[in-house]
């Protein structure tokens, strides 16, 4: 799964310790989630799209495979 989450945060001019304290996760968290080596839950994809004023989808995309 792909994510936009490095660019959603640059363009918002924050960190990753600066989203994941947003949203009550570790910066680790979101590390991991922006080089897909975690899928988030369901509830934290919502939480991450609310935050930036986005949709899911706009955030998260599936590739070939997933």
């Amino acid at each position: 799964m792909k994510n936009t989450i490095k660019v959603e945060r640059a363009r918002h001019d924050m960190t990753q310790a600066d989203l994941a304290e947003k949203i009550s996760v570790s910066r680790q968290t979101i590390h991991a989630i922006e080089k897909g080596k975690f899928v988030p839950s369901t509830v934290l994809a919502l939480k991450i799209a609310r935050f930036f004023e986005l949709k899911v989808e706009e955030i998260f995309t599936l590739e070939e495979g997933d």
